[in-house]
């Protein structure tokens, strides 16, 4: 058996110091070679590969670092894409899973000290959002990606396409409610013209005047048939102030019930915007940025996790939230099926996350614990003031 044989036991022993990572400091990123200690590495420079490629180092320096570290970053950049592509997560975690690999390209062959150089050099170049926290430095990938821009850029014009279209289909429930008002109105002036324009006919005396002043009146007929025409006038006025009587109660009785067919109108229309509302905005899916959630989910009550609150700062996919918590900031992915919403005190605001006024904010009136219901009041835009007072539980949420 040779003296630097395959199985001898200091070949062993030499194989086993070099299977983990190795200090940065005693590695030459132009010969690849990492060395153990102090020594090693001194011998190592002073060997003539080593001088050779010492010399083609020197020949363009600039060059050959700079190539080092473009291959750093995107290295780097590529196994944030990969493996925390929609997460905030620390810079420290990410360059521990980047040294695993032995052959990686080393931090002292770039042109970055250190690695708060590098997470600030991303952080002005847009590469990544970085925030810096008592716990260290935190970067969030910025995805650039065509595909995935070229989706977000459809994904926003179908969103205004539905606002539009729900904006449009508000107008027109708005128009035919303004019709509906107006022609109760004019109903209601005809009447009220109808009933000034009548006028209470009365017999006229004819007189015949004499160019002296003298008035004479002429009398056909006995006495009898004098008092008999007065009875008769005076019956007949009876009988014509019994018939302006009914007139006048019918005229109000369809005054009264054109009112009542107007406010019946009314109410129909509110109906049915009501329902057509209910009918376009009750979804599957409830999330939204901005809103205050309960984690549900066992699965992370080993990690303290269950029935602790967060707030929402991005939704993916429409069903799953990235959760940052209120106690620790820790940021969390989980799915709407394991989230739970949460019920401010009274006065505060919440945002309605599901049927007729999904996305509007509100505020909070009073609780019905009986029927889990809520009695909300709607803040700004076209409803700004409008009462809803039996909001289900599930349907609102506190806002951030």
């Amino acid at each position: 058996m040779g003296k630097n044989d395959f199985l001898t036991p200091k070949a062993i022993a030499n194989r086993i110091k070099a299977k983990g990572l190795q200090k940065l400091r005693w590695y030459c990123q132009m010969c690849q070679k990492q060395c153990r200690d102090e020594n090693g590495f001194k011998c190592h420079c002073m060997s003539e590969s080593h001088q050779r490629q010492m010399q083609i180092f020197g020949e363009n320096p600039h060059r050959i670092v700079e190539g080092y570290s473009e291959e750093f970053e995107n290295t780097f950049l590529d196994m944030m894409r990969r493996s925390h592509r929609f997460s905030r997560v620390a810079a420290t975690v990410v360059y521990n899973e980047y040294i695993h690999d032995r052959h990686h390209v080393h931090m002292n062959s770039t042109q970055w000290a250190t690695l708060t150089e590098f997470v600030k050099y991303l952080g002005r170049t847009g590469k990544c959002k970085v925030e810096e926290t008592p716990k260290g430095w935190f970067i969030t990938y910025i995805d650039r990606d065509s595909e995935t821009i070229f989706k977000e850029k459809m994904k926003n014009k179908r969103l205004r396409a539905d606002l539009a279209e729900e904006e449009k289909q508000e107008r027109e429930i708005q128009k035919q409610i303004e019709k509906a008002e107006q022609l109760l109105t004019n109903v209601r002036n005809v009447d009220s013209e109808k009933e000034n324009n009548e006028v209470t006919m009365e017999p006229a005396s004819k007189e015949l005047k004499m160019d002296g002043g003298v008035k004479i009146g002429f009398v056909l007929g006995s006495k009898t048939n004098v008092s008999k025409e007065k009875g008769e006038t005076s019956t007949r006025l009876v009988f014509e102030e019994n018939e302006e009587k009914e007139r006048k109660n019918a005229k109000n009785k369809e005054n009264g019930n054109l009112g009542k067919s107007g406010k019946s109108a009314l109410e129909e229309l509110m109906k049915e915007e009501e329902k057509a509302k209910e009918r376009s905005n009750r979804k599957d899916y409830w999330l939204c940025e901005g809103i205050i959630v309960k984690v549900m989910s066992k699965t992370l009550a080993e990690k303290g996790y269950y029935k602790q609150k967060g707030v929402v700062r991005k939704v993916i996919d429409k069903y799953v939230g990235e959760i940052e918590m209120l106690e620790n900031k820790h940021v969390l992915r989980v799915d709407q099926e394991e989230l739970e919403t949460v019920i401010p005190q009274i006065g505060g605001l919440v945002r309605i996350i599901n049927g007729a006024y999904r996305g509007s904010n509100a505020r909070l009136l009073g609780v019905d614990t009986e029927k889990f219901c809520a009695k909300v009041q709607l803040e700004k835009g076209i409803y700004d003031g409008r009462v809803l007072k039996a909001v289900e539980y599930e349907d609102i949420c506190k806002l951030a």
